[in-house]
């Protein structure tokens, strides 16, 4: 059985995880998450936009920002220098479906800096919307695929709006 990382050998004390013997690699993850909305709310942002401005491009850049300061959001997270970020955002049946991809050349993965993008770019949806449709919710925000390191390719899910290359 795999033991805690972020827990000292007493199983009392948290740490942060010791990286400095893994190999720096091409670490890549793709999370994603939804805005669930009323087909109303949906409709109008399609069509009308909003008066609080480009609630999407908001969102877009509000999820880059956010997996570059994951390291100071999550206490233990490694701080990375990351070298792509992407957000993307798909129409559904049910609102919006937000998708990340982060990579970076590191000594640890990224998993946390694509649901942070995810998540924060789902609030801000929320955010800008919330004064149109209080009945919205952020479901679903889970990872998608990580690839690199030890571990080396996880699927569990299937990016579709930034396809693996």
């Amino acid at each position: 059985m795999n033991r805690w990382t972020h827990v000292d050998e007493t199983g009392q004390g948290v740490r942060m995880v010791d990286v400095s013997a893994k190999p720096v690699t091409r670490r890549r993850a793709w999370a994603e998450g939804y805005v669930r909305m009323s087909e109303s709310t949906r409709r109008r942002l399609q069509t009308e936009g909003s008066p609080k401005g480009p609630i999407l491009e908001t969102a877009r850049l509000a999820g880059i920002q956010a997996a570059k300061q994951t390291g100071w959001l999550i206490p233990l997270c490694h701080p990375l220098p990351l070298d792509e970020v992407r957000v993307e955002f798909e129409w559904t049946d049910e609102g919006l479906r937000v998708e990340a991809f982060v990579q970076a050349e590191a000594r640890t993965g990224v998993e946390m800096e694509a649901l942070t993008a995810v998540a924060v770019a789902c609030l801000t949806v929320y955010d800008m919307c919330k004064a149109v449709d209080r009945s919205m919710t952020i479901t679903d925000v889970r990872l998608l695929r990580k690839e690199g390191g030890r571990s080396g390719s996880v699927q569990i899910g299937e990016p579709r709006r930034i396809p693996p290359t």
